[in-house]
């Protein structure tokens, strides 16, 4: 992993730049207002151990934001905690101003919230068109309804655009298992954008890359679209403070710095918790 200070060369000319609300448009030049997520006061304990604890964040609609820190930090335990896996034992999820608090994942996931996962979930026997085929048709209202000719018309269309969208049209008809970790990955990030989602969770899609696979996945976050919001954990500064605008850092379960990528790797608390100084 990258030093912080190894860093400050290495990032593009759009990394340290500012968007503000006012400034968001989506693809069409639609203006973006309000906030996608806004966790207040949330807490994950299990007995005694609060791994998350009293965690307040805000993401606006289109942001792009990285949750960092060391492991056991909280960062997974929060994504669980926003997505229904874990619900929180306390505190309040909003998502576009509804309360999600108390939804399950299903719900969640109708709604427009997405989420990978450390370990990539995926039918290893099925070809790369079939997995992105079913979940297309899994976020689709009555998907267990036999499909008119047009919905499956309209499925296979919109499994050929996320094909091209994740870079695997060239094997598309290839079964899972005989991918390589990356292509898998760009796989799994192909399975969150189905169904046109609000906001996806990335949990440290950047684990086990090569260099050029690395490559390729900050290109893949680069280009998605302005209006959908994610939120990035990643243990590879060099990838997550090249693909966000703004940066919360995580230590035993709380929120302990908040700001732009520059502010956050020249902090000193930062780095004392990459380099090991900070218990």
């Amino acid at each position: 992993m990258a030093s912080v200070t190894q860093l400050r060369s290495s990032r593009g000319p759009a990394n340290g730049r500012t968007v503000t609300n006012a400034a968001r448009t989506s693809g069409g030049g639609a203006l973006l207002s309000g906030d996608a997520l806004v966790l207040s006061g949330v807490t994950r304990a299990f007995g005694a151990l609060r791994a998350v604890d009293d965690v307040s964040l805000t993401v606006a609609a289109g942001q792009k934001v990285a949750i960092l820190g060391s492991n056991g930090a909280g960062k997974t335990t929060l994504f669980n905690a926003i997505t229904g896996d874990f619900p929180p034992t306390a505190g309040r999820i909003q998502f576009f101003g509804e309360d999600i608090t108390t939804l399950p994942p299903h719900e969640r996931v109708r709604k427009g919230l997405r989420r990978t996962y450390q370990s990539s979930l995926l039918f290893r026997n099925l070809s790369v068109r079939d997995n992105l085929f079913l979940a297309v048709r899994g976020v689709a209202s009555g998907r267990f309804s036999f499909w008119p000719a047009g919905d499956a018309h309209a499925s296979t269309l919109a499994t050929h655009d996320l094909l091209e969208r994740v870079r695997l049209a060239h094997i598309a008809d290839e079964p899972v298992a005989s991918l390589s970790h990356g292509q898998q990955r760009q796989l799994e990030i192909g399975l969150a954008l189905a169904g046109a989602p609000r906001l996806i969770l990335f949990d440290e899609p950047a684990a086990g890359l090569s260099p050029a696979e690395r490559r390729e996945l900050v290109a893949l976050l680069t280009s998605l679209p302005a209006h959908m919001s994610f939120v990035l954990i990643e243990h590879d500064l060099d990838i997550a403070l090249k693909v966000v605008e703004r940066v919360t850092v995580m230590h035993n379960g709380r929120v302990l710095k908040t700001g732009s990528p520059n502010e956050i790797e020249n902090d000193a608390q930062v780095q004392a918790i990459y380099m090991g100084g900070l218990s």
